[in-house]
């Protein structure tokens, strides 16, 4: 049963805050937790708390990290604050959970020092929906994140995993696993969960090919 703190789709604003940051996102129904000290962040948490609580989170262009106003890739994800606490030395920990992504139309201007776009939400309205088609084989894609993550030292509940939902699990991996800040772009890019649980699989044994030659390669 959805969420009745879950913004209806209709609902979703035209304008969003967004913070820019490379590696990290969130997909629909996936929490993401965030360490906030900038004081322009903590300025777009609290006016956020003031008002629907979400947040576009948004990858900068490759090779912009460093930049201070980085260039944005269009497409991010937008989650609703479902927890939050102040620390004592001045930051806030939030977690984030995915309401639906959004293609970046236009930039607006900043407000109290943090950026803000114009949202469009059409190309993306499934994501409110809980049974999409779901993955090819299911076998072959563990057995593909096995082979992925064991020499990695990254750690899988199993058990957990399996009971999960195809969309579940394919989101969640697209937000956790260790993967390139593009290729997470990629796969927040493709619409289908179908489609995406087939890029993350191609993705997932390009790595794991090129571990065993001993080489990470990039395409």
């Amino acid at each position: 049963m959805p969420s009745p703190f879950l913004p209806r789709f209709v609902d979703l604003p035209g304008e969003i805050p967004v913070f820019p940051l490379a590696g990290a996102i969130v997909m629909p129904g996936i929490q993401l937790p965030l360490n906030i000290f900038e004081p322009r962040y903590l300025n777009l948490i609290q006016d956020a708390l003031g008002s629907d609580h979400l947040v576009g989170m948004i990858q900068p262009l490759t090779g912009q990290e460093e930049v201070e106003v980085p260039l944005l890739h269009k497409i991010g994800c937008a989650g609703r604050i479902t927890s939050y606490s102040e620390t004592n030395d001045g930051r806030v920990v939030i977690v984030l959970t995915g309401v639906c992504r959004f293609e970046l139309q236009r930039e607006l201007e900043e407000r109290h020092g943090y950026r803000r776009v114009q949202a469009g939400w059409d190309r993306f309205a499934q994501d409110f929906l809980t049974e999409q088609e779901g993955i090819v084989n299911r076998e072959r894609f563990l057995a593909s994140l096995r082979n992925y993550v064991r020499p990695r030292g990254v750690e899988i509940p199993w058990d957990d995993l399996k009971a999960m939902a195809d969309l579940d699990l394919v989101n969640l991996l697209t937000a956790h696993l260790p993967l390139a800040p593009e290729d997470k772009q990629a796969l927040i890019e493709t619409n289908t969960l179908t489609a995406r649980a087939e890029l993350m699989r191609g993705l997932m044994d390009m790595a794991s090919a090129s571990s065993v030659e001993g080489v990470e390669q990039r395409h």
